[in-house]
Parts: structure tokens; C-alpha cells; sequence
């Protein structure tokens, strides 16, 4: 029994693939090659606590400022993002908006330093109270942790009744 196919047809398709396939490939590992600067993760603190992230890999965090963790120090700030899994303390220098607030959603753009810190390049706040970076919002639904819309999370729904009404 023979690789090739018996149609002439048939045999030249597959010349035609075989030969287009390895240029596909090296053209597609080009284009991965030639981005791979500047593609950028999204994860929360609780995802960065699981993957092993190699220190000055730039990526996105994002998820909720804790309340009460913002400490501004001239126009550097420290302030801790969180989410129901773990937090994460971010290092900024630099102006913020006037919407960036505790216990609103928020992505930092940076990388890791080796002692665990994020230090950010760049934070986006929310623009209005009911505005979440869509990101953020997807994170916090998979967590079960999503309060928008009314909505309540995962862990504070109410249990179902047990008498059948």
C-alpha cells in the first residue's frame, strides 16, 4: 500500500499541500516570532500565583484595588490588586486618573520584579462607575465573583431550597 494516492488528480492535490505546508508553517512561526514582543497575557493575581512567570516578563494585571491598600508617596503610589484568590502588591510611578479608585476594577500593564512585585508601566482605570475593562469582567465571572448588573456572586447566592417550592 502506497502514501500516495492512485488519481493523478489526487496525488498532485497533495504535492500542492505538502510543499505550501512547510512555508505556512515557517511564515506563521515568523509572524508568532516577530510579535512575540508585543504580545501581552492578561491574568489575575490569583492566575500570576499559580503560573511560574519568569521576572520581567511584561503582561497585564488586572482585578480590583483592595480598599485601604493605596499609598501614594509623592506621585509614586503602591496599592494592591486582588481578586477572590490571592493579591498582589503594584509599584507605579507615574499620574493616574481621577477615576482610579479603591475597590474599582483597574489593569496595570509591567512585569514582575524577582522579590513578587508588579511594576507598572501603565494603569487603566474605569471610566464611569458602570464601566469594567472587559477583561476584568470575564475574570471575575469565571471566579464567580462577578457583582455587576445586580448580580450576586457565586459564593453569596442563596442556597436552594430544600422543600421542593
Amino acid at each position: 500500500m502506497s502514501f500516495w494516492p492512485r488519481s493523478h488528480k489526487a496525488r498532485r492535490r497533495l504535492t500542492i499541500v505538502l510543499a505550501c505546508a512547510p512555508v505556512l508553517a515557517l511564515a506563521v512561526g515568523l509572524t508568532l516570532y516577530g510579535l512575540r514582543e508585543n504580545i501581552s497575557l492578561f491574568l489575575t493575581p490569583g492566575q500570576v500565583a499559580t503560573a511560574s512567570l519568569k521576572p520581567g516578563k511584561a503582561f497585564q494585571l488586572g482585578g480590583l484595588v483592595e480598599v485601604g491598600s493605596l499609598k501614594k508617596h509623592g506621585e509614586a503610589m503602591t496599592f494592591r490588586v486582588v481578586d477572590n484568590q490571592a493579591g498582589m502588591t503594584v509599584v507605579y510611578d507615574g499620574e493616574v486618573t481621577s477615576l482610579f479608585k479603591e475597590g474599582q476594577g483597574v489593569v496595570a500593564e509591567g512585569a514582575l520584579r524577582p522579590d513578587g512585585v508588579f511594576v507598572a508601566k501603565r494603569v487603566l482605570a474605569k471610566h464611569d462607575e458602570k464601566y469594567m475593562p472587559r477583561e476584568v469582567t470575564k475574570a471575575l465571572k469565571n471566579q464567580g465573583e462577578w457583582r455587576g448588573e445586580g448580580q450576586r456572586p457565586e459564593h453569596d447566592a442563596p442556597a436552594p431550597r430544600q422543600d421542593g417550592a
